[in-house]
């Protein structure tokens, strides 16, 4: 698998991407208390399709809808559901879109309604760890690196850093190498360069880090019950930085 990816192949990328983030935007929208999560799959699909792309989520390991929507206690890669949005409730939505044979994949996290000072505060917080991801992304550092600015903000907050699902390169497969831990130690392991397309994504929780297999038997969660964030971008590593392809 070639880690390096042409400027044409980032072009195509960054083209999917775009159709990814409006998409996204939208569905972000529909978020709010009495739609359920199967609604917004529906949605999702229909825009997506609509664009001329495919849901690349949909079929992937047998995933059968083409968008993850996790609620609460749900870190990531919940089955969409007759379940109906409340007020306070914070759900993950993970989508990806293939786009001429290339995939790109991003995640929001949204406060439906009123949330808590502390729910707010979790959503607040992932969010700026991205951030603070895509700042630190450019060739010559490594995965160990931006595992440490995520891990250390996020800790200095008092939240907890998954350690069991990470972020991933992407491009005609979905997941590719290399992994992109939210936690690690600075100089370590992977180095990146030039050309990459990865996903960085924070999975970020209340209380303990540790997981366990969701109520639905493929999504995961937290395994004290407390709540959990996510947010996600693709991205090409340049020399000076990087560049976020799904924006709108």
């Amino acid at each position: 698998m070639n880690l390096i990816k042409t400027p044409q192949e980032i072009a195509i990328m960054a083209e999917g991407g775009k159709i990814l983030a409006t998409v996204l935007k939208e569905i972000e929208k529909m978020a709010v208390a009495g739609i359920t999560t199967l609604q917004l799959d529906r949605a999702a699909e229909a825009l997506i399709l609509a664009a001329g792309a495919k849901p690349a989520f949909k079929g992937y390991e047998g995933f059968p809808y083409s968008l993850c929507a996790s609620v609460n206690d749900v870190i990531v890669h919940g089955y969409p559901s007759k379940y109906m949005l409340k007020n306070g409730d914070l759900v993950g939505l993970d989508l990806g879109v293939k786009w001429k044979g290339y995939n790109t994949d991003m995640a929001v996290t949204v406060a439906v309604g009123e949330v808590s000072f502390e729910a707010r505060r979790l959503k607040e917080v992932t969010k700026k760890a991205l951030r603070l991801g895509l700042k630190k992304a450019r060739a010559g550092v490594t995965v160990g690196d931006l595992g440490h600015t995520i891990q250390r903000f996020v800790e200095d907050q008092g939240f907890g850093v998954v350690r069991d699902l990470c972020g991933h390169g992407i491009g005609k497969e979905v997941h590719e190498d290399p992994q992109i831990p939210n936690y690690g130690q600075r100089h370590k392991g992977v180095e990146l360069k030039e050309g990459m397309v990865i996903c960085i994504e924070p999975m970020v929780t209340q209380g303990t880090w540790q997981i366990r297999k969701a109520k639905d038997g493929y999504g995961f969660a937290t395994r004290d019950g407390l709540l959990a964030a996510h947010f996600e971008h693709t991205l090409v590593i340049t020399k000076d930085g990087c560049k976020v392809l799904t924006e709108v």
